[in-house]
């Protein structure tokens, strides 16, 4: 018996009202059917509550398919699961503004074919106006091109936004998602997992006509023998 699989957390939690990326706006989370108006429609003592949410896709921890850049790419309904989930993951150590193929180089070998997370610890700044400073962490277009030649199944960060969003060309966004190799934003605890030897996972819901959802990201370290 190996020991025990530990289960680490790398989502953020989703709250009425919070600021995910600048300019977009909060999550709002309400009743559809209280408790209270519930209790007349059932039998004494039992009673239901019906939530509702309307938000912007890009809240919280959030997928980005091909489709949220290329109107012909795969959506949430159309990539596949197999390239989000059980998936042996890599973690990158890159506490710089600009994660370049420098910081990339050391990982070649362990990058095709496994998610690749890169830890900048700009999470730590969540839910304050530094969040959202233009002098976060981003991926380089030349870190971009060693991706996507490099073939990972799943490329995450713990900033703001993948790219450097001074750069409207939006270079990393559109280098991995043109090869199919979706985007997970605003991923946190990172710190928490090894470099390597965990297993990912970050599925959304299947939603057809949408590029982007949040996700429940998580690792699991350990493996039980």
């Amino acid at each position: 018996m190996g020991g025990e699989t530990r289960v680490v957390d790398l989502s953020h939690v989703v709250v009425a009202g919070m600021t995910t990326y600048p300019g977009l706006p909060g999550p709002e989370i309400t009743d559809h059917l209280s408790r209270a108006d519930s209790r007349g429609r059932y039998a004494p003592g039992t009673e239901f509550q019906i939530g509702r949410i309307s938000m912007v896709a890009n809240t919280g921890t959030y997928l980005d398919t091909p489709f949220h850049r290329f109107g012909d790419g795969a959506d949430l309904a159309g990539v596949p699961l197999s390239g989000l989930v059980d998936l042996d993951g890599v973690v990158i150590r890159a506490e710089r503004r600009a994660v370049g193929a420098a910081d990339l180089s050391p990982y070649r070998a362990l990058i095709p074919g496994r998610a690749v997370l890169v830890h900048t610890g700009w999470d730590r700044h969540w839910g304050t106006v530094e969040y959202a400073d233009p002098g976060h962490p981003y991926l380089t277009a030349e870190a971009t091109e060693l991706l996507a030649a490099l073939r990972p199944a799943v490329v995450g960060i713990d900033s703001v936004n993948i790219d450097d969003m001074a750069d409207l060309s939006r270079p990393a966004h559109t280098g991995l998602l043109a090869a199919a190799i979706p985007i997970i934003e605003h991923m946190t605890g990172l710190d928490r997992l090894p470099d390597r030897d965990f297993r990912f996972h970050g599925a959304p819901i299947a939603v057809a006509g949408m590029g982007t959802f949040p996700i429940r990201a998580y690792a699991l370290v350990g493996r039980r023998e």
